[in-house]
């Protein structure tokens, strides 16, 4: 891997645990009780921006070291599942234990992308968001384990 590539992932890595730092308060908010529309739509763009900072690290490794078109129209599943497998070029970039939690992410943010802010559901969010900041620990460590 190239020092250009990684400098990028560890950008992107920095700009996802700034995303974090800043969301801890609305994480202890929720806490003490159920979100209103403002924080509940707060949490929908955290969770949003959290898997679009994901997908930019895996669009990075996929066309700079795999040269992966990202042409289909499920390209986005597509992409997630390259992250588990190891390829000629490189090992798998995720542990196989973070995809059904990483799916759920990527569902989320197409449900975030297609839907009116109304609609979220806390009770339906609530284990999303409450799992994220773990979710979050457990990635950067293959993340950073990756670009070693």
């Amino acid at each position: 891997m190239d020092s250009q590539l990684r400098e990028k992932i560890k950008f992107e890595i920095s700009q996802i645990d700034v995303l974090f730092d800043k969301a801890k308060i609305l994480e202890e908010k929720c806490k003490l009780q159920e979100p209103d529309f403002i924080e509940l739509s707060a949490v929908g763009s955290t969770l949003h921006s959290y898997y679009n900072g994901l997908e930019n690290i895996f669009v990075l490794i996929a066309k700079q070291i795999d040269n992966a078109s990202l042409s289909s129209q499920r390209w986005h599943k597509d992409i997630l599942d390259s992250m588990f497998a190891q390829t000629a070029t490189r090992n798998a970039v995720l542990n196989e234990s973070l995809h059904e939690s990483l799916l759920d992410y990527l569902s989320f943010r197409h449900v975030f992308r297609h839907s009116y802010g109304y609609a979220l559901d806390w009770e339906r969010l609530s284990p999303l968001f409450f799992g994220v900041f773990e979710n979050w620990k457990s990635v950067k460590t293959n993340l950073q384990e990756f670009i070693q």
